[in-house]
């Protein structure tokens, strides 16, 4: 009976904070929960007004968007190199190796850029047509194909100010400010959703460029936020003082771009092949029909409106363990991984309850097809209870990252997915009888299997080094 009453404060002490510890865990957070949420919402809106447009154009444009998926977990794997040590050199007050960071973020986004624009440009329609194999009318795929080339052609010209602003406010927020790329984040997705109403539909004079329109729209709205969290950063060089002579003279000394080079390299290969793995799955799962493009879309959507904060969590769990790291307080971080992990689990458990028995009402927003509509509706409460497996999961890769053990972040993501998910999924698909509402919410269960590694992976604190005392 004593060892039982022991267990409730050592729960609580392992497991929740304090309240200060809330609210500068909220502090962090919240911005980044509100420019997700509000950029979600946004994609939202889109997404519903091209699925006005008909099914094919909702689908084609869901194509392309699986492209510029695996760029834009590209350019956010690139830059985390970079941020490991932004991170630490923050909590250092190290403002002038910071700068270096920064710079470095800004070579290696231009060099994704220009890598991306060329094989989008060169291969695109190949790369759509893998979309299309399913079952369904050829009239369809089609239709399918020539609206999603329509739509990545336009988004091309946005790649350059995304992977530029997410520079800039990765940095800003390594050190604490996230109100900024909140407000220039929330700006731009303002500036997307009128242009889209305007230009998908033609109103106020404006022409009606149906697919066009909106990626017409997504890329103005790329520059506007680039524009905005660019020129008050300049403008603020005594608050960011790492923004002060940014761009002359441009150098980066010592060993800091091997360091991040050696730590950025497996980040980034990670996202590039974790992202390449997740839209291979949805592949997969579109060759049982081109009505599933359509239902992923629709589901995918609205998951990631509800998983915005356990994934904003994780931007939480990169700040404030590599702060405390590069403050040589390990013994802190670990102590704040778990507690920032055990709030997101809580959350997510119950916005994936409230998923779960609104999915129904949910997909009756879309003018698509009713089997389209009810596949959307299986698929979302299939994912609304995993959630809390993959906020375990989320929450244990930032942690392990920002003590800089990439390679061991690349085993845990991205050939995690290869060697387990995609075969596991295939073997789902090719080798059962299984309908796709069977297969779907057992192609989820790699999450479970995945929050058992990282908390065991977590649990042994190899992962909380400093780093910025080796530079």
């Amino acid at each position: 009976m004593k060892e039982k009453l022991l267990i409730l404060p050592r729960f609580k002490t392992k497991f929740i904070g304090d309240r200060n510890f809330y609210l500068m865990a909220l502090s962090l957070v919240v911005p980044v929960i509100i420019q997700n949420t509000v950029t979600n919402l946004v994609n939202l809106l889109d997404n519903v007004m091209v699925g006005n447009l008909g099914t094919t154009h909702m689908s084609g444009v869901a194509i392309a968007n699986h492209l510029m998926f695996v760029f834009n977990l590209s350019i956010f794997g690139a830059l985390s190199g970079a941020g490991i040590y932004g991170a630490q050199f923050a909590g250092a007050k190290d403002w002038e190796s910071f700068r270096e960071t920064l710079r470095m973020r800004l070579l290696i986004s231009a060099s994704i850029t220009a890598i991306a624009a060329f094989i989008l440009t060169r291969w695109s329609e190949p790369l759509l047509s893998l979309y299309l194999a399913g079952e369904g009318d050829p009239a369809d795929s089609s239709a399918m194909l020539f609206y999603g080339k329509q739509y990545l052609k336009i988004m091309l010209w946005g790649l350059l100010p995304f992977a530029l602003a997410q520079c800039y406010s990765s940095a800003l927020r390594e050190m604490g400010e996230t109100m900024l790329p909140m407000v220039a984040s929330v700006v731009g997705v303002v500036v997307n959703l009128v242009f889209n109403f305007l230009l998908i539909f033609g109103k106020l004079g404006f022409p009606a460029l149906g697919v066009q329109g909106a990626a017409l729209a997504t890329v103005l709205s790329r520059f506007a936020e680039l524009a905005i969290v660019a020129f008050v950063a300049h403008k603020n060089s005594l608050k960011f003082p790492f923004m002060e002579r940014l761009y002359y003279p441009f150098r980066i000394g010592g060993n800091l771009p091997k360091n991040i080079s050696i730590k950025g390299a497996p980040l980034f290969i990670n996202e590039f092949l974790w992202s390449a793995g997740m839209v291979t799955i949805t592949q997969i799962l579109s060759t049982k029909g081109l009505a599933v493009v359509g239902a992923l879309n629709i589901a995918s959507t609205f998951t990631n409106l509800f998983g915005v904060f356990f994934f904003s969590i994780g931007t939480a769990v990169a700040i404030v363990t590599g702060q405390a790291l590069g403050a040589n307080d390990p013994d802190l971080a670990k102590e704040q991984v778990w507690k920032l992990m055990f709030f997101s689990v809580v959350i997510s458990a119950v916005l994936g309850l409230i998923l779960a028995f609104s999915a129904g009402l949910i997909t009756n927003i879309y003018n698509t097809e009713f089997e389209v509509r009810r596949l959307a509706t299986a698929f979302m409460r299939a994912a609304a209870f995993y959630m809390p497996f993959q906020a375990i999961a989320n929450s244990c890769y930032f942690a392990i990252r920002s003590g800089g053990r990439t390679l061991f972040t690349m085993a845990f993501d991205s050939i995690y997915i290869w060697v387990i998910c995609v075969p596991y999924t295939y073997a789902l698909v090719a080798l059962t009888s299984l309908g796709i509402e069977g297969i779907y919410p057992l192609s989820q269960l790699i999450h479970v299997l995945k929050a058992i590694i990282s908390l065991i992976a977590v649990s042994t604190g190899f992962w909380a080094r400093n780093l910025v005392s080796q530079k």
